[in-house]
């Protein structure tokens, strides 16, 4: 198992200060949350960019993907959504990330019709993303949560550089289990998003192996070599513990979850 976490839990943090987090604790990889308040952003010059490799080069940390913003099912013309998707492969490649992010969106909208529009949009990207050695991962998120939602439009784009990433919260919160999620997204699996809460009523995060959530089986079904990315969600919860000293106990816990069972 191969473990990073999100800048998601140490947001506004400088570069340099994140590739020694991950240095530091263990972590062989950064999801780099992709923002314009954030120190990664599409609007990062050549020379930036440069910089940021460097950065991540010189702490042997790899850049493991930008999670964009980016709702390919959302209401609305294509031009925008697809230019703004371009936008984050450039990026992801200029980086070297192997995969980008991105959500549903689909809000209210019927759900054939909303995966209609993110199969349609993924695929329009699709063959871009493959000239650029980059994989775009739709999230199981809001609209398309559970892992059957984001598989089904996944394999309705059928091209390798479209996948998934599997949010065991969002899983969880649709009510499906690690076993019929696994089973779903492990042939389009990117790789996977861990955390922990209280309940589905208290979503402030917590130290992993703190809450209810089932890490164990999710992570029980992984094979040996896969990516798992901790987000802890401090942008979105402020009072949430500092992530900085939690990072060396959630990287213990889950090599204990991740190591092979006698």
């Amino acid at each position: 198992m191969k473990l990073a976490f999100s800048t998601l839990g140490v947001p506004g943090t400088p570069i340099a200060e994140v590739v020694r987090l991950a240095a530091g604790h263990g972590y062989q990889g950064v999801e780099l949350r992709t923002h314009p308040e954030e120190p990664v952003h599409l609007g990062l010059s050549s020379l930036e960019r440069a910089d940021v490799v460097e950065a991540f080069a010189a702490g042997g940390v790899e850049i493991l993907a930008l999670a964009g913003y980016v709702k390919v099912a959302a209401e609305g013309d294509d031009e925008p959504v697809l230019a703004e998707l371009a936008a984050l492969v450039r990026l992801a490649r200029d980086l070297g990330a192997p995969y980008v992010r991105v959500f549903p969106g689909g809000g209210g909208q019927d759900p054939d019709g909303a995966d209609a529009t993110a199969a349609r949009r993924l695929g329009a990207a699709a063959p871009a993303a493959a000239d650029m050695g980059v994989s775009i991962l739709l999230e199981t998120h809001d609209s398309h949560r559970s892992g059957v939602d984001a598989a089904r439009v996944v394999a309705a784009v059928g091209h390798p550089r479209i996948g998934a990433v599997w949010d065991v919260l969002h899983t969880w919160l649709a009510g499906e289990e690690p076993a019929a999620s696994h089973a779903v997204l492990a042939p389009h699996l990117g790789y996977v998003q861990v955390k922990d809460v209280a309940s589905a009523d208290a979503l402030t995060p917590l130290a992993l192996g703190a809450g209810v959530l089932p890490l164990a089986d999710c992570l029980d079904r992984l094979d040996p070599d896969a990516w798992v990315c901790w987000e802890y969600e401090k942008r979105w919860r402020p009072e949430a513990a500092e992530l900085a000293g939690l990072l060396g106990a959630g990287r213990d816990h889950l090599l204990r979850l991740g190591a092979p069972k006698q």
